[in-house]
């Protein structure tokens, strides 16, 4: 039995140092969305306590959570590949970041429109149906980050983001 751990282990680690580049984007797209998450449903709730307008309460859980996922994301990312960016012989390559940047700009951008599409849509139609702010933010997110996911990482894949 312990030898079949090693091996998930060791098969674990084989794809992990393989897609490393894909691992770490989508670990830090997962953990700013899961702030950005609860910061939706945090700024639906209060905003319903001040207005009833269904639209307007799923742009401010939109907007409450690009307040917090966006600036999330772009830290962890470059923490995650500044070894990139910086060369101790050579000092910082900007040009590599000026590339990345774009490529980044490019994947998220396209899903973030479908994103916010698909999480204001359904975040509307839950609302529609009397559930209550919070739990209207938080269904329609997870429906939007389904689409968001398999868009950025489709549209990563094809601006060749996760090349090393």
């Amino acid at each position: 039995m312990p030898s079949l751990c090693l091996s998930s282990i060791e098969t674990l680690e084989k794809f992990v140092n393989k897609y490393r580049s894909v691992v770490l984007f989508n670990k830090n797209i997962l953990m700013a969305g899961v702030a950005g998450y609860f910061s939706g449903a945090l700024g639906a709730q209060i905003y319903s306590l001040y207005s009833n307008d269904h639209i307007a309460n799923a742009i401010v859980s939109l907007l409450s959570e690009y307040s917090v996922d966006i600036p999330l994301f772009a830290f962890a990312f470059y923490i995650d590949n500044k070894y990139r960016y910086n060369n101790p012989i050579m000092g910082r390559n900007n040009s590599l970041i000026r590339h990345d940047v774009k490529k980044i700009v490019i994947a998220i951008s396209v899903s973030e429109v479908f994103y916010a599409i698909t999480k204001i849509f359904s975040h509307y139609m839950f609302l529609q149906y009397a559930m209550e702010p919070f739990r209207a933010a938080m269904a329609g997110s997870l429906i939007a980050w389904i689409v968001f996911i398999v868009l950025v990482n489709v549209i990563g894949k094809k601006v060749k983001l996760f090349q090393t």
